[in-house]
């Protein structure tokens, strides 16, 4: 079983910049794509960027410019570098993983992780 453990979660005020880190661990083959996602209290989880396994990277709108994110391979880690925090950016953050496993035939095939997320708050 694979674990996704994320990090650096905090209290931040607005233009701030914070740092988010996750960590996969487990019964890895190889991490294809990660990503993160966020919620907002009694809103619907989003995308806010994702990267795949060779360095291809994708944005939400409300993050470009702001946020960057980037992946250790060896380590199978990724992370989100926040700048510029916004009130808006509040919510809950959720690392994900798309896992390549080998079954017991030696069939490779593709799973979904996730994280139990980091609360990041953005408040004077």
């Amino acid at each position: 079983q694979v674990q996704l453990v994320e990090s650096g979660g905090g209290l931040v005020q607005p233009g701030g910049s914070l740092r988010l880190s996750c960590a996969a661990s487990g019964s890895i083959f190889s991490v294809r794509t990660m990503g993160w996602y966020r919620q907002a209290p009694g809103k619907q989880r989003e995308l806010v960027t994702v990267i795949t396994g060779d360095g291809s990277t994708n944005y939400a709108d409300s993050v470009k410019g702001r946020f960057t994110i980037s992946r250790d391979n060896a380590k199978n880690t990724v992370s989100l570098q926040m700048n510029s925090l916004k009130p808006e950016d509040t919510g809950v953050y959720y690392c994900h993983a798309e896992v390549a496993e080998i079954n017991a035939k030696g069939g490779e095939y593709g799973v979904d992780y996730w994280g139990k997320g980091t609360l990041v708050t953005v408040s004077s």
